[in-house]
């Protein structure tokens, strides 16, 4: 049978390329053979369902256990009537044991044996365990999904239960979800409500799915070429993990979209050019991955992580739970130094455009001048066509980005996306504590390079830090010449239009540098 690669729901062994669930988490079976209760938690996409779901098969199947993955994100509908939850919840447990074909008693058998007419999640589990003749093992998916009472309701139940098990309780459960569990408090409205420091203190651990390895992505690209003979270059493997960083839903859709789409010979050979021909068009197209992901932006306990991060500034005075909020939500990872960054070039491509997305619906209407007759981007029509917009229309769309603290830099960015909108590409850098936001726009065979910096009250003029800055960048690049962007956000100024100016100077390695005031 035909298989293909996966980017919508849990993955089919027999009809997707997927990694086995015991390479991705070898120490589970360990954890369920000592009775242990734990909780899995790693972002949207990463494989946590398809994972489990394959784990409950291979236990069942070696005959030690009954083993099963069900879900709780029905009750998410009634967040403050657990009893209407649980009804919603234990009939979507029904189907899905009706349909694995797995032992659970029914409900009149249930309510007979135990005299309640009433089932709630714990007297089910009690009665499945007990009539069951192998220990049961449940993993409870999207236990996130739920809040306030109804969250409480659940996670009091498994924890009154668990003293019983393995006889009259599952031996083993784990929560799975997005957020690790010292996120269910907040989801709960606080730790007071729970009566614990944690909510689910009989846990022994908590694990990530974490990503892909290299060696993941190339494994999993191989099951293509033994598939079809279709081979993926050393280059385009290695550039596929270095833009996704090993995100699972990231490193299928680029190859479902080369191989699906782009390329549907199987002959031809898949290169690192083709890849990226993919993360554009993923970019462009911001599927429901990414488009959840941008949703995420908007949240308060995002937005005081990510602003600073695009601007290069500090994280000053922010709160742990929200640190730990962007990383369980895949948004962000620690690098090498276990500093904070955006998690991969794709999202670093993605966030900004999202974020001006408002602004770039506002522009379509400028013309593009800085195309000469033959279609080519001439630098200097680009820089008068900046600075006549700058001049009329910048401060006025300050209002119209979620991020004030960095307008300007989401104005200018939803330009340049105009710019590229004809067909060139922009790729940026940031990274907290630099002070700056590196961004190339590539278009044709003209390739621009510009830093941006931020002049505020009670600082020096960036330009003599800022020049040997992106005298680094254009070296990178191998690059003679650039843009040096300040944006005075000084108080007391007079208006933009009136103070926005450039100048030509030459950088400390005697590159002509063109510096932008406004």
């Amino acid at each position: 049978m035909q298989k293909w690669f996966n980017t919508a729901g849990p993955c089919k062994a027999d009809i997707h390329y997927m990694l086995p669930a015991s390479e991705r988490l070898p120490e589970l079976e360990k954890l369920i053979a000592q009775e242990n209760y734990f909780v899995i938690h790693a972002p949207r996409h990463t494989g946590k369902t398809t994972a489990m779901i394959n784990l409950a098969k291979e236990l069942t199947e070696s005959g030690q256990y009954v083993a099963v993955m069900l879900s709780v994100e029905v009750g998410a509908a009634f967040p403050h009537d657990p009893h209407l939850a649980q009804n919603s919840i234990l009939n979507s447990w029904w189907n899905q044991v009706r349909f694995l074909q797995l032992p659970l008693p029914n409900p009149s058998q249930i309510q007979k044996e135990t005299g309640v007419s009433q089932l709630d999640l714990q007297t089910v589990l009690q009665a499945w365990s007990m009539a069951s003749a192998l220990p049961l093992v449940v993993f409870v998916d999207e236990i996130d999904a739920l809040s306030d009472e109804t969250l409480i309701s659940v996670l009091r139940q498994f924890r009154s239960g668990y003293p019983n098990r393995p006889k009259g309780f599952p031996q083993s459960l784990a929560l799975i979800g997005m957020r690790d569990v010292r996120d269910y408090k907040y989801a709960s409205g606080g730790s007071d409500h729970l009566q614990s420091s944690s909510p689910f203190n009989i846990k022994v651990q908590s694990f990530t799915l974490s990503n892909f390895t290299l060696e993941d992505v190339r494994k999993l690209y191989q099951q293509h070429t033994e598939a079809t003979g279709q081979i993926f270059t050393p280059e385009a493997v290695d550039l596929a993990f270095h833009l996704t960083q090993g995100q699972p839903w990231l490193v299928n859709a680029i190859a479902k979209e080369i191989v699906e789409y782009i390329v549907k010979d199987p002959n031809t050979q898949i290169t690192a050019e083709l890849v990226n021909q993919a993360k554009e068009i993923l970019i462009k197209r911001q599927d429901t991955h990414l488009d959840s992901l941008a949703e995420r932006l908007r949240e308060d306990r995002v937005r005081i992580i990510v602003e600073p991060i695009l601007s290069g500034q500090e994280l000053v005075n922010t709160p742990e739970d929200d640190l730990r909020y962007v990383l369980d939500l895949g948004l962000c990872n620690r690098d090498s130094r276990g500093g904070i960054q955006i998690a991969n070039p794709i999202y670093r491509e993605v966030i900004p455009k999202v974020l001006a997305s408002i602004t770039i619906a506002s522009l379509t209407s400028i013309a593009p001048t800085w195309l000469d007759n033959d279609g080519n981007l001439n630098a200097q029509a680009l820089l008068d066509s900046f600075i006549l917009f700058w001049r009329q229309h910048g401060e006025p769309l300050f209002g119209s980005t979620p991020y004030p603290e960095i307008a300007p830099h989401i104005v200018l960015m939803a330009f340049l996306h105009r710019v590229v909108n004809g067909g060139g590409t922009l790729e940026r850098e940031y990274a907290i504590g630099s002070g700056k936001m590196d961004i190339c726009l590539r278009y044709g065979k003209l390739t621009l390079a510009m830093e941006l910096k931020v002049w505020r009250d009670h600082r020096p003029d960036p330009l003599k830090e800022g020049l040997p800055q992106l005298d680094k960048y254009l070296s990178g690049l191998s690059l003679d010449t650039g843009w040096l962007v300040i944006f005075d956000r000084r108080s007391g100024l007079p208006p933009l239009s009136d103070r926005t100016t450039t100048e030509n100077v030459v950088s400390p390695a005697g590159r002509e540098i063109i510096v932008i005031r406004g």
